[in-house]
């Protein structure tokens, strides 16, 4: 089309620029193709390079990304037959979540696994011995983090927007291949390699006689109302943020602006309405097959162009084969993706247009914008029921898990504080400082996708090595103490890696992107250092034997205790 406009417009003086959602697309396609590519490959060098710093091992850098590539596929074909199967709509984008999906909680899964590994091996046990007891430690955290996301995507299939009903399926699918991988696969390989997945470093045989895990579990231990006060504090400023929240639905904004569909655009905006290229459709129709009448469309006509909020409306247009319809395009004043335009439609437009249909008659409100109304409003009534449903169902799995009525209730609390804070502190940095519109309308479900599901790992992790502790016969304060030292590094280690991977989506020229990578790695860090690192384990080591009622999960058991399975003194630094 536009090869063919440039020829027959040369030599006339005139150009032409072709804009809109096909253009846009046609213009971005590269750099969505470009910024995706260099996403993939930054991910796997990222994973790989920081593996490399924390283990020293070529051989366990290349572990996750061997198994997660060989899981992908499996889950690749299992979504498939479950969608053939369920008659499930797959959407396009599928295999770039799941791919992320599988990378953040495949990547925690395996450092869970090869941390305790090292720790056994460290105090003294061999390889096979060294394996079982870390399954025997590890593998029920693994199955509750993994219970807690699949329970949590699943949760999906009780939202209105048909992608997000079967996005939820599929990546619990991909989570339940994750975890049958890291109980079966993943201690096998480990088992068979024994001391040589940590080759050619010997630094994993040295125990650090003094770690920063170790300082800040003394911090925690003796501190614990100051740092759960001072961690509380900070995850309660960010997240009051979220009351600036304003969703964003122009995607248009957020690409590359040097295109000809974005100077197209633009031209077009100077000569007419805002709203001139996405105009909102009107339709009239009788209804029951009955000929609209000349009069009740030209009526109708009038009516609609002194509607709340209309520019200019375009000649009715009467259909060629059916007589009882017809549609007239209004152009808004409002760029027709805004806030603005979207309260607009759903708020004042739609009731107006409504009674402005002729007796016998009614009126269809459609177009870009009104679609958005009802997405922001399928939105809101979405996250109103996913996330109190998902946080029911996440406490009652750590219920199970822990044996306890309370910790439970404070672990549920302090991953929905931590959701919000991500969300305000990303409405501080696009909203506030750089001065944005809003932040992009799919950020609160992207939040529930990678924050709350996923950063419930390492609330798990954590709580479960402070439980074990307390077995071991340490008071509340030291066992806080020495669970931060223990397991800090762990859940370091996995969330500097999740947050990087995420991070990197930063680097794509294209808004939303950013945002989403922004967001998703702040939320991750959140979880990761100042939620499971210091809020849990302060409010825990506070609240006392009392988190762990009514099952008395800390008391130590037959055949636990120090003696059981020696633990070593310290873990190592990352």
């Amino acid at each position: 089309m536009r090869a063919a406009l440039g020829q027959d417009l040369a030599g006339s003086g005139l150009t032409a620029g072709v804009a809109g959602d096909v253009a846009s697309f046609v213009d971005n396609e590269d750099t969505f193709n470009e910024a995706f590519a260099v996403v993939g490959v930054a991910t796997i060098v990222l994973i790989i390079g920081l593996i490399l710093i924390i283990f020293r091992s070529p051989i366990a850098a290349l572990l996750p990304v061997v198994v997660i590539s060989v899981v992908m596929s499996v889950t690749t074909g299992l979504v498939a037959a479950a969608g053939k199967a369920f008659d499930l709509n797959v959407s396009q984008d599928l295999q770039t979540i799941l791919l992320i999906v599988l990378f953040g909680i495949g990547t925690d899964y395996i450092l869970f696994l090869l941390f305790r590994y090292r720790e056994r091996l460290r105090a003294g046990d061999d390889k096979r011995t060294a394996m079982i007891v870390s399954v025997q430690r590890v593998g029920e955290v693994i199955t509750s983090a993994a219970g807690a996301v699949i329970v949590a995507f699943l949760v999906l299939l009780l939202a209105s927007l048909g992608f997000f009903g079967s996005l939820g399926p599929a990546l619990a699918i991909a989570v339940g291949v994750m975890l049958v991988t890291s109980l079966t696969l993943i201690p096998a390989l480990v088992s068979l390699l024994g001391r040589w997945v940590f080759w050619p470093s010997k630094a994993w045989q040295r125990q650090p006689k003094a770690t920063l895990s170790r300082r800040l579990g003394v911090v925690v231990g003796r501190r614990p109302a100051v740092v759960a006060a001072a961690s509380g504090a900070l995850l309660v400023a960010l997240a009051a943020g979220v009351l600036g929240y304003k969703a964003d639905y122009d995607f248009s904004a957020g690409f590359p602006q040097d295109t000809e569909s974005a100077r197209a655009a633009q031209d077009l905006q100077r000569g007419f309405a805002a709203g001139a290229l996405a105009p909102t459709e009107v339709y009239l129709t009788t209804g029951n097959g009955t000929p609209l009448t000349d009069q009740q469309v030209n009526d109708f006509a009038a009516a609609s162009a002194r509607a709340p909020g209309v520019g200019q409306a375009q000649p009715p247009e009467r259909s060629a084969t059916d007589p009882s319809v017809a549609r007239i395009s209004l152009l808004l004043d409002e760029n027709p993706m805004s806030n603005e335009a979207i309260t607009l439609v759903r708020d004042d437009l739609r009731d107006a247009l409504h009674e402005a249909a002729p007796p016998g008659t009614k009126a269809l409100v459609g177009g870009a914008t009104a679609i958005f109304a009802d997405i922001n409003s399928a939105n809101n009534r979405d996250l109103s029921v996913i996330l109190p449903v998902a946080a029911a169902l996440i406490a009652l799995i750590l219920a199970l898990l822990l044996r306890s009525l309370v910790a439970p209730v404070y672990l549920v609390i302090a991953v929905l504080l931590n959701f919000a804070a991500t969300l305000g502190a990303t409405v501080y940095v696009f909203q506030g400082l750089q001065g944005n519109p809003g932040v992009t309308f799919q950020l609160p479900i992207i939040l529930y996708l990678f924050v709350v599901a996923i950063g419930t790992d390492y609330n798990i992790l954590m709580i479960a090595r402070l439980r074990e502790e307390a077995r071991e016969g340490h008071e509340p304060h030291q066992a806080a103490a020495i669970g931060v030292e223990h397991a800090g590094p762990t859940v370091a280690a996995a969330g500097l890696i999740l947050a990087g991977t995420f991070g990197v989506l930063m680097l794509a020229p294209i808004s939303f992107l950013q945002q989403m990578g922004f967001a998703v790695a702040i939320g991750i860090v959140l979880s990761a250092f100042v939620m499971s690192m210091f809020f849990v384990p302060a409010l825990t080591g506070l609240i006392g034997h009392k988190a762990w009622w009514p099952g008395h999960g800390d008391e130590r058991r037959n055949g636990e205790g120090r003696h059981a399975a020696p633990e070593p003194v310290g873990e190592a630094q990352i």
